[in-house]
């Protein structure tokens, strides 16, 4: 499928791969999702009207209204609208006509979709996760749920930002290697339009702080639908959790309010009618953020058993990383006085987003104080703070909305709606979060509070419903626009200055008349075609001419994500209600004797619903990923682009090396939980038998199987049919082989009574090697698929590569095992 249907019809928004449509699916599913998180804020803040609850919810139903507000606001709200504005206009900004992997840009969205009605579901299963939006351990395992029958509800909670932190990964993937590879002739990165630029960053921490996150969340899993022990034990379980987590949740802080910083310099400059001030200075600022945000987690744990040498340390690098930010607001306000400020409704949403960010910054300096933090944690001085830094976002975002939107529509909006929607929204804001910072003693996440707090909370209260009035002012004023508002010019603003606004509006389905660049310092559209004439012009003009015309025909559908996201959805629904099954097994298999921490009252009711959906979910991955991979989809490589520092890579080869880079993350937080918990449970007092010629044996296996993928490289690129088919059939033998030894060797423990929740120190094994036995697999199934494609039309005996692309990811598996061999068989 490739031909993409009128934007009026329902099968367009199903097959969709073009980057402006996933960015307006990303949009509306974002904005649905803040209206779902709104609504249950308003819920508990009417509960709050009076000290000790006004009976509007259950004890249980507050604590998941506040848990899944928390959740939806970080995860499936702030990050994806950013993403949105992403998908449509970094493209456009740098001069691409789509982002590198279009398909797996449609899979992204799909998997976030379909993990938002995951949650959505698991109200329906009992009821939601309800240990707050940071799940700390042990209050995140089954022991320690309210009801047993809460668990499934609970998986589906944490299955869904699993599937979540997927999508993150894919989107990031694609957006690294498309702003490396694919920027207009002339576009350096130090060029960058600002948005641009925020986006890159944004995108670098993504990479690997949601790998730790997801490091975290599969732990978590098996924790709770397998029973180990991760974080249900007193060995340090609630330290580990607390440093996975903020390893990703203190970046996460920078990767929700880049993209809104983006859009706050994009529309100074525009409305200020001049550059920003300092340019170089705060693209170097955004870079140490960046780096320093991976360098000041522990500042989340003052309240903890670290020695206070550790703590200064921390407290220390908290209050650096503010350094730079100062840097970015005095740029902001420089822009400001030096130019002719015009207060239309974008402008005043960002410089809204400023002010509001300038009052979270300075009350967080208080809390990257240990002596402070101690009074200050976990009370609504926090929820205060957090807010203002992380809600001074969703301003700019906001803001971003009315900037962009006679770009996306081709319509104008009402400019006196949209101030009384700033005045309303500015009004609603402060009335809702500032006298938090008043009644800083009550406790967060709890709804008795003292008396005295109680005017502070009924404030609070009126100013959430009145925030939540200024949304409904915003649909009103945009959907108003969309039926009859003015037809917008391609560009509205004067002083804009990025490629998005020398295109009409809404843009055209490939971007571009002519390829644009920037090779004479402007930005210029240049026919190529137009070049390449009489016989006289050099083969590299007709070559580029070539190449310009396949891009013009480029595939815009597929149908194979969207399936791909039906079986992924079907599939974490049926493993959400595995628990019970689990449960029954260890209750037949545990010995009295073993210190487990499943202390249940009772066997959960099992469902077969649950069973059936996971054998369908399972049977739907296989056959949709089948033909996704069968599927031709040309989406070609630009032509003539700046590709530094990766000029000398393909798109798919740098894509491999990014997913791998987050997937170091991924089985560095795995093995580093191994040596945490080791550590502190003593590292001699390990109790764990493994046979060690079988582990040695399974270490000979693989680095053989490194050579056969090798040689199998080599017959690709001789064009040897016969020799590459051996050579991938001589490593799927091999890699049968090491699942088979590890099979053996776990049939040996269950035959001993040595399971995965006997204890710490055989989850930690079994879990450990079961991740790295996962990606086993998962490469057995791409060689036999690669075999397949062999065997059928010839495949990889002219373009080679793709066999290469596999042997990064095998060779990745093997290195892994290396690590893993001596950890678990040696010491």
């Amino acid at each position: 499928m490739s031909d993409l249907p009128p934007m009026d019809s329902v099968k367009r928004w199903l097959v969709t791969t073009n980057h402006k449509d996933v960015g307006i699916l990303y949009m509306v599913t974002a904005m649905f999702f803040l209206v779902f998180g709104g609504v249950l804020a308003l819920l508990f803040r009417a509960h709050l009207w009076e000290a000790g609850g006004t009976g509007l919810l259950t004890n249980d139903q507050y604590y998941q209204s506040v848990s899944t507000h928390g959740l939806i606001m970080v995860f499936w709200f702030l990050s994806p609208i950013a993403t949105g504005f992403a998908n449509y206009f970094v493209p456009l900004q740098i001069g691409a006509k789509d982002l590198a992997f279009p398909r797996l840009n449609a899979l992204s969205y799909w998997f976030y979709l379909f993990s938002g009605i995951l949650l959505g579901i698991s109200f329906f299963q009992g009821g939601s996760f309800s240990g707050g939006w940071t799940m700390y351990a042990p209050l995140n395992v089954p022991t320690y749920t309210p009801a047993m029958q809460a668990t499934t509800g609970g998986n589906a909670t944490i299955l869904a930002l699993t599937l979540f932190t997927i999508s993150i990964t894919v989107g990031t993937v694609n957006f690294l290697t498309t702003m490396h590879r694919s920027r207009a002739e002339g576009l350096g990165l130090w060029n960058l339009p600002m948005f641009s630029w925020s986006w890159l960053l944004t995108v670098w921490m993504m990479l690997f702080a949601f790998a730790a996150l997801l490091a975290a969340l599969l732990l978590l899993s098996v924790d709770r639908l397998f029973l180990t022990q991760y974080f249900a034990t007193d060995q340090g379980s609630s330290l580990l959790w607390a440093h996975i987590f903020w390893f990703f949740g203190h970046p996460e802080v920078y990767i929700v309010f880049f993209p809104a910083l983006g859009i706050m310099f994009e529309t100074f400059q525009t409305f200020c009618g001049r550059r920003l001030v300092g340019r170089k200075w705060v693209i170097i600022a955004m870079v140490l953020v960046a780096v320093q945000s991976f360098l000041v987690w522990m500042h989340h744990m003052f309240l903890s058993a670290i020695n206070l040498p550790i703590k200064t340390l921390f407290m220390a690098t908290t209050i650096g990383i503010s350094l730079p930010f100062d840097l970015m607001v005095f740029a902001l306000i420089y822009t400001m006085v030096k130019g002719r400020v015009r207060f239309t409704t974008p402008f005043l949403f960002s410089l809204g987003a400023l002010v509001l960010f300038i009052i979270g910054g300075i009350t967080g300096v208080f809390l990257g104080a240990v002596v402070l933090d101690y009074e200050f944690r976990g009370t609504y001085w926090v929820v205060a703070h957090f807010h203002y830094v992380m809600v001074s976002g969703v301003t700019a975002l906001v803001g971003g909305i009315y900037y962009w939107w006679p770009k996306i529509t081709g319509k104008m909006y009402s400019e006196r709606l949209g101030k009384l929607n700033f005045a309303v929204y500015f009004v609603g804001f402060n009335l809702l979060y500032f006298p938090m910072f008043m009644a800083w003693e009550t406790p967060r996440r709890v709804f008795h509070f003292a008396e005295s707090a109680e005017i502070y909370h009924q404030l609070a209260t009126v100013g959430a419903f009145v925030f939540g009035a200024s949304f409904l002012i915003m649909f009103f004023t945009l959907g108003k626009s969309l039926l009859s508002g003015p037809d917008a010019p391609d560009n509205p603003w004067t002083y804009s200055r990025t490629a998005e606004w020398a295109i009409p509006s809404p843009p055209p389905l490939e971007n571009w008349p002519d390829r644009p660049s920037y090779a004479s310092g402007k930005l210029e559209f240049v026919n190529d075609a137009a070049t390449a004439t009489d016989g006289g012009v050099a083969q590299e003009a007709t070559d580029t001419a070539a190449a310009s015309h396949e891009e013009e025909h480029a595939d815009h559908a597929s149908i194979w994500p969207f399936g791909i996201g039906v079986a992924a959805f079907t599939f974490f629904l049926g493993l959400s209600g595995i628990t019970p099954y689990v449960f029954s097994f260890v209750e037949s298999n545990i010995a009295s004797d073993v210190g487990t921490f499943v202390t249940l009252d009772s066997a959960p009711e099992q469902s077969i619903v649950y069973p059936i959906l996971l054998a369908v979910g399972i049977g739907l991955l296989g056959i949709t990923l089948f033909q996704f991979g069968r599927e031709q989809f040309d989406a070609p490589e630009m032509a003539v682009a700046e590709q530094w520092p990766f000029g000398g890579v393909s798109n798919e080869k740098l894509g491999v090396w990014f997913f791998l880079a987050s997937d170091v993350v991924v089985f560095g937080a795995a093995i580093g939980a191994y040596v945490f918990m080791r550590i502190h449970m003593g590292w001699g007092d390990w109790h764990l038998d493994t046979i060690t010629q079988a582990g040695l044996f399974n270490t000979y296996v693989l680095i053989t199987s490194s050579f056969t993928v090798i040689l199998a490289h080599v017959m690709a690129e001789r064009g040897n049919k016969k020799g590459l088919l051996a050579m991938l059939s001589t490593t799927v033998l091999l890699g049968l082989v090491f699942m088979g030894v590890k099979a053996f060797e776990y049939n040996t423990k269950f035959s001993h009574g040595d399971y995965w929740f006997s204890g710490i120190e055989y989850s930690l094994y079994f879990v450990t090697t079961g991740l790295h036995a996962l990606h086993v697999i998962l490469g057995l199934l791409v060689a036999l698929f690669m075999i397949y494609r062999v065997v059928s039309i010839d495949a990889y005996l002219e373009d080679h590569m793709p066999v290469e692309y596999f042997g990064l990811y095998w060779h990745f598996v093997d290195i892994v095992w290396v690590f893993l061999f001596p950890l678990f068989y040696l010491m």
